[in-house]
């Protein structure tokens, strides 16, 4: 390394000096030859000295003239230079470094992280009125719609297959509204391994396997009572549901199912109607299939069986006890009266009081408020379910509750009033009848009893 001169006659080398002779030439230290160099690194015993400096570039260089000396007069006075190292508006020093503002913002603080706006105020508390206003409508508003969905799916399912129109000579309606529910042993829709199962059998057609008047009181004392299939009646004159054919009475009698199967629905209504004098506003049936699908949908109806019974022909084998049934077991329970002495008035009772549970547990809050058994329920019960053309959901509605309020006590279920039986058919108490519907006519509480 050069060493330079630490004086040069007393001239600052290279400061503009004022004397006319130029600047001496450098002297430089010699190495010589042979000798060995300089170890890199401080020598020992510890650091060389080191030039002293001034920041500010001192009064002297080296050369022990002062800075800015009077002789040059390029130079300001020291009094009167400015440090260029020093922080303030006339001289601020720019490293090159950004300082932490924003490109594109002001420098500082600017009130919000050097942002350039104003401090932001505390946050407002939540209006939870408005929230809970507006969260209400909200609710109400998808309630509405799922409901006008749910109404306009379950009514496009409904089956309005029977004409009550086609039914002649009707006797005059009266307080209330009578349904004649029906249970038809139809297999329409069922596979073989499901006949099987169910112990239906392969028949062709349907014919009814239960019957019963559900009168719905206009200010509540419901009443069901059941028709016996072996119930000996008297055909009427009709007009056939499809040929629209005129068929005049011959007093012809036979049992209360044959109706049914002779011209369907219209004719079984039409001899109802003719037989009791009572008007029958709705009907509604559902088969042996459909039957089945909603108990299961429902996770089952829970049963008291008081005794025991079998039944080969139904496939029923049942203890005695509280207990569960399903589908099949429901289907088998009903339509039981082989293992009965009374036979088809048996079954008829059995037939109320499952009919009776199945609709208290229908419309219990757990089915109706749970989507997951509403729906499968609701489109197990329309898909079979088959009603006259006027019958809308609101009165497929009400014909449960109903049915729900006379298991609970809030009604009557009964059995046709019976006087005695003719070549194994079972004649009606004609008296009893005739009070029966006049006390359903004027919704008044029925006192006849039924057998």
């Amino acid at each position: 390394m050069s060493d330079w001169p630490d004086d040069q006659g007393g001239r600052g080398y290279g400061r503009g000096n004022g004397n006319s002779q130029p600047d001496g030439a450098r002297v430089m230290r010699h190495v010589q030859r042979g000798q060995p160099s300089r170890p890199a690194g401080p020598p020992p015993g510890g650091v060389p000295p080191q030039p002293a400096y001034d920041d500010g570039y001192g009064d002297r260089y080296g050369n022990g003239q002062p800075y800015g000396d009077a002789r040059d007069e390029v130079f300001e006075p020291r009094a009167a230079r400015q440090d260029p190292y020093a922080q303030g508006p006339d001289n601020a020093y720019d490293s090159g470094y950004n300082t932490g503002q924003v490109y594109g913002q002001p420098a500082g603080n600017g009130g919000q992280g050097g942002t350039g706006r104003p401090p932001r105020g505390p946050r407002p508390a939540p209006n939870w009125r408005k929230r809970l206003k507006w969260g209400s409508i909200a609710l109400v508003t998808v309630l509405v719609v799922t409901s006008v969905v749910t109404y306009f799916w379950a009514d496009s399912k409904l089956k309005r297959e029977v004409d009550l129109s086609k039914v002649i000579e009707r006797p005059e309606g009266g307080a209330g509204t009578n349904y004649l529910i029906v249970g038809s042993d139809s297999r329409e829709g069922m596979s073989a391994e499901e006949k099987k199962e169910l112990h239906t059998g392969s028949a062709e057609g349907k014919r009814t396997d239960s019957m019963m008047i559900l009168h719905v009181a206009d200010d509540g004392g419901n009443t069901m009572v059941s028709l016996p299939r072996d119930s000996n009646v008297t055909i009427p004159s009709f007009k056939g549901a499809e040929s629209g054919k005129l068929y005049p009475g011959t007093g012809r009698q036979t049992k209360l199912n044959a109706a049914y199967a002779e011209d369907g629905p219209e004719l079984l209504v039409r001899t109802v109607e003719f037989n009791t004098g009572l008007r029958i506003d709705h009907y509604a049936e559902i088969g042996f299939g459909g039957f089945a699908k909603i108990v299961d949908s429902v996770g089952g109806v829970e049963m008291d069986i008081p005794k025991a019974f079998k039944d080969k022909k139904s496939g029923a084998d049942f203890e005695a006890g509280k207990q569960t049934l399903n589908g099949q077991e429901a289907l088998a329970f009903v339509r039981t009266r082989y293992a009965f002495a009374g036979s088809d008035l048996d079954r008829t009772k059995n037939q109320q009081k499952f009919l009776s549970a199945l609709a208290n547990q229908v419309a219990t809050p757990g089915t109706i408020m749970n989507p997951f058994k509403l729906y499968p329920t609701m489109g197990a019960g329309l898909d079979t379910l088959i009603v006259d053309k006027d019958m809308g959901l609101t009165d497929v509605g009400s014909m449960f509750w109903a049915m729900k309020g006379v298991s609970g006590g809030d009604g009557k279920s009964m059995n046709m009033p019976i006087a005695g039986t003719a070549g194994g058919n079972l004649l009606w108490d004609k008296a009893k009848v005739k009070q029966l519907v006049e006390e359903l006519n004027n919704d008044e509480k029925v006192t006849v009893s039924g057998s």
